[in-house]
């Protein structure tokens, strides 16, 4: 008689709901670490280089060196101080003489700290602006820098520099139909902060977590990521045509190329270590072999396998 216990089918369990609906939910975290990635990294620009005032002013120092952004400011403060000088027939060469002066001004201390205190009031101005619901337009008073150009040329011995009169000159940064839009951005990226970055490394990681082929799911999202940061470069270089395409013909377009070139040049970089680092993961998790793959014998040597255990001589008949 067979003591054996008879085996039948075993009855039907039904997978739990959250088993059911993980392969989903390991997709949506990923898909989600793909898009928020670079709205990260642009969150984080605005955070701590467009925000901050010391960071944004540090920013567009060097450009006070730029050979473009000089010959503009240069020809800006020019015709401003040749308009309210009436020299007769020797106009020409008084604004020649005026033209060379103040180009030659731009190379000095002064320059530097005149350009460094109007970006720190355009920023002030705009910042305020941004954070407040007026509607008026966000401008800058040139007086400052005109009185210490007036003074540098009279020191220098130009003819009728003691004729420009310092007035208060409005200069238009942004204007008010512009505000609106602005300033939705503004507070979306204010309000995002650090946290979409934290927000795409947690959903990332809880994808790779959940999902049934980590690999494959780490594969995915370094892709996705690269490709996501691909797009954030690509951006950035349609902003910077359409941003000179919109400048009005009295802007110097080399002036305002460089300025926009500064202001998210580590928003470029970023982009593209984002895109070097997603290509790298993937390329690894493509090629390195998973730790639980078995090792498989050399060639011309069978695999070795367990011998099977065999049952006592006294069981083997029931």
């Amino acid at each position: 008689m067979d003591s054996r216990p008879r085996t039948g089918p075993r009855p039907h369990t039904p997978r739990p709901a959250l088993a059911a609906a993980r392969p989903a939910l390991a997709a949506l975290l990923l898909v989600l670490a793909c898009l928020l990635a670079p709205l990260g990294a642009v969150s984080t620009w605005t955070a701590y280089e467009i925000q901050d005032t010391d960071r944004y002013v540090a920013t567009m120092a060097p450009l006070s060196k730029d050979p473009a952004v000089r010959a503009a400011v240069a020809d800006a403060v020019t015709d401003a101080a040749v308009e309210e000088i009436d020299a007769g027939p020797l106009q020409s060469a008084v604004e020649s003489f005026v033209r060379d002066a103040v180009g030659s001004f731009t190379t000095t201390r002064a320059y530097r700290t005149a350009w460094d205190a109007a970006n720190r009031a355009a920023h002030a101005a705009v910042e305020e602006a941004l954070k407040n619901d007026s509607d008026s337009e966000v401008t800058i008073d040139l007086a400052p820098l005109t009185e210490q150009v007036k003074r540098q040329l009279a020191d220098d011995g130009v003819p009728f520099a003691d004729r420009i009169p310092v007035r208060h000159t409005e200069v238009t940064v942004m204007r008010s139909q512009d505000l609106g839009d602005y300033r939705k951005v503004f507070r979306m990226l204010q309000a995002a902060g650090v946290w979409l970055p934290v927000a795409a490394a947690a959903c990332a990681a809880g994808g790779v977590l959940l999902a049934a082929r980590r690999r494959r799911a780490v594969l995915a999202t370094a892709l996705g990521i690269a490709l996501g940061a691909a797009a954030l470069a690509a951006a950035v270089a349609v902003g910077r045509a359409l941003t000179l395409d919109d400048l009005p013909p009295d802007v110097s377009r080399a002036a305002a190329g460089a300025v926009y070139d500064a202001l998210t040049e580590s928003l470029r970089v970023t982009a593209w270590v984002l895109v070097g680092l997603g290509t790298l993961v993937a390329v690894a998790a493509w090629w390195w072999p998973p730790p639980w793959r078995s090792r498989t014998a050399p060639a011309g040597e069978p695999e070795e396998t367990p011998p099977v255990p065999r049952a006592p001589a006294g069981e083997e008949r029931g």
